[in-house]
């Protein structure tokens, strides 16, 4: 399916596990000069909107954040690989949410706020993670560049 390429890294960019793998938390957590964010700031970023979604997904009443600032939770040291592992594990929800055919097309209950999202589907909402990731995971590329630390050990595309 599409939409698990698009979730998993597809054709112009690195998949998510590749791009943020082999990472040390001394480099995570640091924030390279004139960055306001580090790699583990963006990485928890992602997490708290990739379980946002998913949970509307699973029709959970949660409202969104009052204010921007809010979803962007702290990471203090020592909290990389959990940062880490519950963005790995929403990826993985959200992928096997996309193979299930039967929800792709299932309006949120109840619909999200702003009104310009109130008539998301789940596959909406998955499209929505998938890009919100991407966007992120072009600012963790530039991060690990200046930080020294790329390409990941996969390696990395050389165009």
């Amino acid at each position: 399916m599409h939409l698990g390429h698009i979730l998993h890294g597809a054709h112009s960019y690195l998949a998510p596990k590749a791009t943020l793998a082999a990472l040390p938390s001394d480099l995570a957590l640091l924030k390279p000069v004139d960055s306001p964010h580090s790699v583990a700031d963006i990485v928890a970023h992602m997490a708290f909107w990739q379980q946002w979604f998913l949970d509307r997904c699973d029709s959970l009443p949660i409202p969104p954040p009052a204010h921007a600032a809010l979803g962007w939770p702290a990471v203090q040291s020592g909290e990389w690989n959990a940062v880490l592992a519950k963005f790995e594990a929403g990826l993985e929800r959200a992928l096997a949410l996309a193979t299930d055919e039967s929800r792709a097309s299932q309006p949120l209950t109840p619909p999200l706020e702003p009104d310009f999202l109130a008539n998301y589907t789940t596959t909406d909402a998955l499209i929505h993670i998938a890009l919100h990731n991407a966007h992120h995971l072009g600012q963790v590329t530039t991060l690990r560049q200046q930080l020294g630390a790329w390409p990941p050990p996969s390696g990395s595309w050389t165009w």
